[in-house]
């Protein structure tokens, strides 16, 4: 039974077929879960998510109510 890994491999290393082609060509063929498994069970480095440009939640929170301090002397019990 043929090895279809190694002989992709043996057409790179021995027949002179182009790596970065070869590699494009199984990019494209992966889904992008096999893409993304792939990378993570190999320990590449993870992509970075863009920023939108808007605060996140707790920095929303900060500028709105002047930081944590408003929060921790917050007491419901003297509100009743």
């Amino acid at each position: 039974m043929t090895d279809y890994r190694d002989f992709a491999i043996e057409l790179v290393e021995d027949c002179g077929y182009d790596a970065k082609d070869m590699l494009i060509a199984c990019l494209k063929y992966m889904s992008q879960d096999d893409v993304e498994d792939m990378l993570h069970i190999n320990e590449y480095p993870q992509p970075c998510e863009e920023d939108d440009g808007q605060p996140d939640s707790y920095t929303e929170y900060q500028d709105l109510y002047g930081g944590d301090d408003m929060f921790e002397t917050c007491s419901y019990a003297e509100d009743f």
